[in-house]
């Protein structure tokens, strides 16, 4: 399949995968919510929230499996391939025992830890201990998912994910009751995981039949060539957990937590939009591994400023879309209008247009094996935006912080990692600028024609059919000249290639027919 059409696919099934988990959260909260009463579901929240903290039990090694998996493969190491999958397993296999010991600690410490609590303590006990071994089955499982990933079968990654998320859906929905509802969440969840994770484990070994699992393959060897890589993925990981929750917590503390509300309300808008398209980035590691691995350095390239392009499209497109609407969709969703919300999102928003497509130079950078620089990047990043925080909170506010979010992304990733990848890349910036960015000029002008013409002339009121229609228009002018300038492209391309062909086909007939001259004619 070409590269064009499997990065597609993976990025549908992403994107689809993302839609289909917004929309069962989006139903699902309501009705637990309502089922449990807030003490239950408040314990629940607190319960997964501290589990959640386990996804840095992988150590990074969840982008370390996926970019040894895709190199391995490409260049057809077979035994190196085996030895990455059994290293990265027995290392997610000793984390998820130690996930289960933690669990086993809280759970027998829950009495003390909440004593006023009016949930049964064996319930209380029984749900933490569930959930330990639920994190345990994920954190050993997932390196199948890595693999699959590696092998850049997003669409089966994914769509064994979303059949787990339908399934816990559903039986939700049926067995979900007042008595005992925290145990039933949790017993869902287990079954729901383990059944994910033995899919998982199916669709690996069936694509790629000579994967094996041994003691023999254990090398500390390659568990420290793993770690030279997850060492910078985790920092990525870390910096990122900084920079998503710094905000919050300086306002919180400064100013209290009835201040967060409308920087969150921006915050969590902003992070609805632009989460599915920093998947570009994921799916390009592996691809960029595989291409790395044959050397095929015209592909990567071509793979950056298209994926690139796209993700600065849409991202733009996003911005345009707030600029105009934004008010009424914040109140459409929140129910009540928050005038400060719009302004901070846009000053998010703004920083996304670095930031995501950004996203997909770190993600070809790690997917080429060149992990420190994107991931010391961004642990500067983190701690510059932390600094300049608490210093622009004070004289300008909650907007003080967006712009303290802002202002490390424009520096320090368009003046620091991107010059070194477009070097890394042997990539000539203006040609760059040119291929990235001057292709969607078009289409976000018809975009911005669209929005000034229906905001001024139709009076938009809360409603998500009203959004759902301004946001399908949106894209119809957006995609409708997007499509239609890349059909004229192509056309003025294939007529170039046709003219170049005749000349060279000229110039093949008048030189053949010169040397007939010469060989006929007699010689002086």
């Amino acid at each position: 399949m070409g590269f064009r059409k499997r990065v597609t696919i993976n990025l549908l099934a992403t994107w689809g995968d993302h839609a289909i988990g917004l929309a069962v959260g989006l139903i699902l909260m309501p009705f637990v919510l309502g089922v449990l009463g807030d003490a239950k579901y408040g314990m629940w929240i607190f319960i997964n929230s501290i589990a959640g903290y386990s996804g840095l039990l992988n150590l990074g090694l969840g982008q370390t499996i996926s970019r040894y998996v895709a190199t391995h493969h490409a260049k057809g190491e077979r035994e190196e391939l085996n030895r990455v999958v059994n290293v990265i397993g027995a290392v997610y296999l000793v984390m998820g025992l130690i996930a289960l010991g933690i669990a086993s600690v809280i759970a027998w410490q829950s009495p003390n830890l909440w004593p006023s609590t009016t949930i049964p303590t064996t319930e209380l006990i029984w749900v933490i201990l569930i959930l330990g071994i639920n994190v345990a089955v994920s954190i050993t499982g997932s390196v199948f998912g890595g693999v699959l990933v590696g092998m850049q079968r997003f669409d089966l990654e994914r769509g064994i994910t979303v059949t787990s998320g339908l399934v816990r859906f559903v039986l939700t929905l049926v067995f979900l009751q007042q008595d005992w509802g925290l145990l039933i969440l949790a017993l869902i969840f287990l079954m729901t995981t383990l059944v994910e994770n033995v899919g998982l484990v199916i669709a690996a070994f069936r694509l790629v039949p000579e994967m094996r699992l041994g003691r023999r393959y254990l090398s500390r060897r390659t568990l420290k060539e793993c770690y030279s890589f997850s060492v910078f993925a985790l920092l990525e990981m870390v910096a990122n957990r900084l920079i998503d929750s710094t905000d919050c917590v300086v306002i919180g503390c400064i100013f209290g937590a009835e201040a967060i509300v409308p920087y969150y309300v921006a915050q969590r808008l902003c992070q609805f939009i632009t989460k599915p398209l920093q998947f570009v980035g994921q799916v390009c590691l592996p691809r960029a591994g595989e291409l790395h691995a044959k050397h095929q350095m015209a592909e990567l390239r071509e793979l950056v400023t298209r994926a690139m392009g796209l993700s600065w499209l849409l991202t733009m497109g996003f911005f345009i879309g707030a600029a105009f609407f934004g008010p009424v969709l914040i109140e459409t969703w929140v129910h009540k209008p928050y005038p400060q919300s719009h302004v901070l999102l846009m000053v998010l928003l703004g920083g996304q247009l670095v930031a995501t497509p950004m996203k997909v130079i770190s993600g070809v950078l790690f997917g080429i094996g060149d992990v420190r620089k994107p991931a010391m990047t961004y642990i500067v990043e983190a701690l510059f935006n932390f600094a300049l925080s608490l210093i622009l909170i004070f004289p300008f506010g909650l907007l003080g912080v967006a712009v303290a979010t802002l202002i490390p992304l424009y520096l320090i990733e368009l003046a620091i990692l991107l010059p070194y990848a477009l070097r890394k890349l042997e990539m000539n910036p203006r040609q760059f600028v040119g291929e990235v960015f001057l292709p969607q000029v078009a289409p976000l002008v018809s975009l911005l024609g669209y929005s000034m013409v229906v905001s001024s002339r139709i009076p938009l009121t809360p409603g998500w059919h009203h959004m759902l229609a301004v946001a399908g228009g949106g894209a119809i002018a957006l995609g409708a000249t997007w499509l239609i300038q890349y059909q004229l492209v192509a056309w003025l391309g294939t007529n170039k290639l046709r003219r170049h062909a005749n000349e060279i086909a000229q110039t093949n007939e008048s030189a053949y027919e010169l040397r007939l001259d010469e060989a006929i004619s007699p010689r002086g």
